[in-house]
């Protein structure tokens, strides 16, 4: 590395990204090898090393990934600019460098400038294309740097860019599109998606306006390498204050404003032509936003923004929301689920607009609420967009299909005092129970009534007694120092090996103690290659049949003896491996999960506290008798398993009835 004289600091999740392994791999390193080297900053739960003597530790004693090393040897460097600004102008740079001449963005106005020093970075990044594709290289150091500037930097999800390109296109009932526009285009995904979706032999040009010059100049970049021969033009201006699209007239714009802003000058703009509608009010720019768009269009175009819900409902807004339905603007508002885009905990709302055209005022407004379309719970209650089901209900809806969620609403009813655009508002509430789901709801919870009622006639001839004798009690670090059961703890699973959507045949779920208090133990996985490769060193604990794990925080809890193995486990997760000849895991796991044995073993009285698993007590008894209340517990957990399945039996069967009381759908033969 030629890169000037100040020392780099990296992390240890850095130093494991070199080597091309988990960052608990590094801390083993550390604790095992004498000649680590000493950190030099940071703190003691985030220490930092300087790079020139990692990079030789790990050369000495051969654990530098040779494959991607130079690029991630690269990112310190880039990293130690400290500026957002100066890291984002030598990654656009890195990338105009590998895209073809023949293409390179048209850049009104002057390049901002490279130091000699990031001009050395460039030729690094460079360089390190050579043994891998120049995109490639320019997508991994766009994807950290936005990842370091995640707060800073607000980007368009790709399938959020590519379901608004496909609904414009949808609008438009396919015609050709000589030109796409992004009055606020950021680092460019909006029009990378047009790119995509319409041909080079449809798409004349790519148009592209941003207020941040770096996030343009990243947009170029993108975009250069991206496309073929379709005209690329991004310019760096403020884009309501000046306008400089005021000539484009797009066939299709997709726009991602900017969102809450206060000085986006409404105070010079108060008698600017595009306010076809009225002066948005200061504390409406999403409006200001909106009527620009419309201004812009060409004759026939389509426009699709993404807006925060409270567009649609604010009573500041609601005159110019009116001007729009009346002019025959806005044909459609759909409801997306939250985690769309950011804030992504909140829904947000594409707007479907169009040219101005008075004929229309008569028109009907499409209203879609398809904030359900969303995958199982995930780590923290959060839920997963299920982009493909969210696809199709907006095609059928704007095909007239009349999907869930999806109605069609006359101009006239919408005005008035409130002029209220929210779907879910109008959406009447659709109850698609039949009756033979219903009659299928029915027999599901007749079936889990009969196994609740068998399995507690298994438990029904049990008796509380009192033992014949005086029973001496084992503790589990007793039974490991005895060889009798062998102790492993979970832990943080290796970067990018843990995948977050619903899990495939093939996949080994991660189980994490944020799953198991929501009540879903399973949702994350790992491929098996992954799986097999972090046992193999050591990373990764993996259960097998038979195994006992026991939740270590006191508020989750629980043992039980794993029955779908494989699975990994997280933090604060143990397994526990018994000699079956010595102790029976059903036995042992009844003894271990009962509350009264958490609270002796807790490490402090409260309900933060950690269970120390090696503390929890068992009856000391012959392998014989312990199959025999082994056998018990079998029955037990056949008891609970069956209650709670009762339990979502008639709660889901409770809801429906409900729904169809409420709307009217319900009768009594």
């Amino acid at each position: 590395m030629t890169q000037g004289d100040e020392r780099i600091l990296v992390t240890l999740a850095e130093i494991a990204r070199f080597a091309g392994v988990g960052r608990a791999a590094v801390s083993n390193w550390r604790r095992r090898f004498g000649d680590f080297p000493a950190p030099v900053g940071g703190s003691d739960a985030s220490p930092q090393f300087a790079l020139d003597t990692v990079e030789e530790w790990l050369l000495a004693h051969g654990k530098l990934r040779a494959s991607t090393g130079a690029l991630d040897r690269l990112w310190p460097h880039i990293e130690a600019l400290g500026d957002r600004d100066r890291m984002g102008l030598v990654i656009a740079e890195t990338g105009l460098r590998f895209a073809s001449p023949t293409v390179l963005p048209l850049w009104p106005g002057g390049v901002p400038q490279l130091s000699t020093s990031e001009l050395r970075l460039v030729d690094e990044a460079v360089r390190a294309g050579l043994t891998a594709t120049g995109g490639e290289v320019f997508r991994v150091l766009l994807e950290r740097w936005l990842s370091t500037h995640v707060r800073q930097v607000t980007t368009t999800p790709a399938p959020l860019a590519d379901l608004m390109a496909v609904l414009a296109d949808e609008v438009r009932e396919r015609l050709p599109v000589r030109r796409v526009a992004d009055p606020a285009c950021g680092t460019g995904t909006l029009l990378l998606a047009a790119a995509r979706h319409w041909s080079a032999h449809e798409l004349m040009g790519l148009t592209g306006f941003d207020i941040d010059p770096v996030l343009g100049r990243l947009a170029a970049a993108r975009l250069a390498l991206a496309v073929t021969n379709e005209h690329v033009e991004i310019t760096t201006a403020d884009t309501l204050r000046f306008a400089p699209d005021a000539g484009v007239q797009a066939d299709v714009i997709l726009c991602n404003p900017p969102a809450n802003e206060r000085d986006w000058g409404h105070a010079e703009l108060a008698t600017d032509r595009r306010w076809l509608f009225g002066q948005p009010p200061r504390t409406e720019s999403e409006l200001a936003w909106v009527q620009h768009v419309v201004s812009v269009l060409a004759e026939g175009g389509t426009a699709v923004v993404l807006l925060p819900p409270a567009v649609a409902s604010r009573r500041a807004g609601r005159r110019i929301r009116a001007g729009l339905l009346r002019a025959g603007a806005l044909q459609a508002v759909i409801a997306l689920p939250p985690g769309a885009a950011a804030p992504y905990g909140v829904g947000l709302h594409l707007w479907v607009l169009r040219a101005a055209n008075a004929s229309r005022s008569q028109g009907r407004v499409l209203l879609v609420d398809a904030a359900d379309c969303r995958h199982t719970p995930t780590e923290g209650g959060t839920q997963v967009v299920d982009w493909d089901g969210l696809r199709d209900r907006i095609i059928a809806a704007m095909d007239g299909d009349g999907p869930p969620g999806a109605v069609t609403v006359p101009v006239v009813d919408l005005l008035g005092e409130e002029t209220d655009l929210t779907p879910a508002r109008h959406v009447p509430p659709a109850v698609a129970t039949s009756g033979v789901e219903l009659s299928r709801s029915w027999t599901r919870f007749d079936h889990a009534l009969v196994a609740l009622r068998d399995a507690g006639q298994a438990l029904r001839p049990l008796a509380s007694g009192h033992p014949s004798q005086v029973r001496t009690i084992v503790s589990v670090g007793e039974l490991e120092a005895a060889d009798a059961v062998a102790l492993m703890s979970g832990g943080a699973v290796p970067e990018g090996t843990l995948r977050r959507s619903p899990r495939p045949d093939h996949g080994v779920p991660v189980l994490m103690t944020a799953h198991l208090r929501e009540g879903q133990g399973e949702q994350w996985w790992m491929t098996t290659e992954d799986v097999e490769r972090g046992e193999r060193e050591r990373e990764l604990t993996v259960t097998s049949s038979g195994d006992i794990v026991v939740v270590t925080t006191f508020a989750e809890f629980d043992a039980w003896v794993e029955s779908s193995a494989p699975a990994v486990l997280g933090p604060h997760l143990q397994r526990l491996r018994v000699d079956p000849e010595r102790l029976d895991p059903w036995f042992l796991a009844a003894c271990l999960r009962v509350r009264f044995n958490a609270r002796q073993a807790g490490t402090h009285a409260s309900v933060s506290s950690r269970v120390d698993v090696r503390r929890l007590r068992a009856m000391r008894l012959p392998i014989d008798e312990q199959r025999k209340y082994g056998a018990i517990h079998r029955q037990l957990v056949e008891f609970e398993r069956a209650a709670a399945q009762l339990s979502a039996m008639s709660g889901a069967l409770s809801e429906t009835l409900s729904e169809l009381l409420a709307v009217g759908q319900i009768s009594k033969d």
